[in-house]
């Protein structure tokens, strides 16, 4: 099985040692390369071409914004995965604008920042719950909607909605299976079927359009 090759961008040694000493301590994933800066992060994922960039924010000669930006211009098949300590709007808004696939606070526990590199590696959007939260909230004050009242038909089944308030809260596909004892196909076929219901097609539209029809609650979104 083919390794996924990383590379961290981050001005902290220390962090910067911790985070590879995480990651490589996984059969599946190789630390390729490390940044002490954003310019060198950018460098390093032309001449390296890894899979997915872990990248902080505030970092010297260029922040993680910028070389976020300058990676997805030139080599969008690389996913940038933020991990920092801020959750300001601005940075929230401008990164996933920039083309980040995922943003992590730093206070998630070591093991999930090891299954959102996988997940985003996978192609699934990773959110810490307070960002998805500011996320969510952002595209429905944009839309000019309230949620709609518990009683709107959403044609979804009791299953269904438990599978869509699973992945609000930002699991992966492999996690709800575990979750519900299931395999990761039939969660993908759950998702596949509440995507045609709701018609649309991203977990992002499905949980927007969830909030109106009241299936779900923006307090709903924490993950148990």
């Amino acid at each position: 099985m083919d390794k996924i090759r990383v590379v961290i961008a981050e001005d902290h040694a220390v962090v910067r040692e911790g985070t590879r000493q995480l990651l490589s301590s996984h059969d599946d994933i190789d630390v390729v390369g490390e940044a002490a800066n954003g310019e060198e992060a950018v460098t390093l994922v032309e001449q390296l071409k890894p899979d997915v960039v872990l990248m902080d924010i505030s970092m010297p000669v260029m922040s993680g914004i910028e070389a976020t930006q300058s990676i997805k211009s030139s080599r969008s098949e690389t996913a940038v995965l933020i991990l920092t300590a801020y959750d300001d709007d601005q940075y929230v808004f401008a990164l996933l604008s920039a083309g980040a696939a995922g943003y992590l606070l730093k206070d998630v526990p070591a093991a999930e920042v090891v299954r959102a590199v996988r997940s985003v590696y996978a192609g699934e959007p990773v959110l810490h719950p307070t960002i998805a939260k500011k996320v969510l909230a952002r595209f429905i004050d944009a839309a000019g909607g309230e949620a709609s009242s518990p009683g709107s038909d959403s044609g979804l089944t009791e299953k269904e909605r438990d599978i869509l308030r699973l992945a609000a809260c930002g699991m992966s596909n492999s996690r709800i299976a575990d979750h519900d004892g299931v395999s990761v196909r039939t969660v993908q076929a759950h998702l596949s079927h509440i995507f045609r219901k709701l018609g649309v097609g991203s977990r992002t539209e499905a949980v927007i359009t969830g909030l109106r029809l009241g299936v779900l609650h923006l307090e709903d979104l924490n993950e148990s």
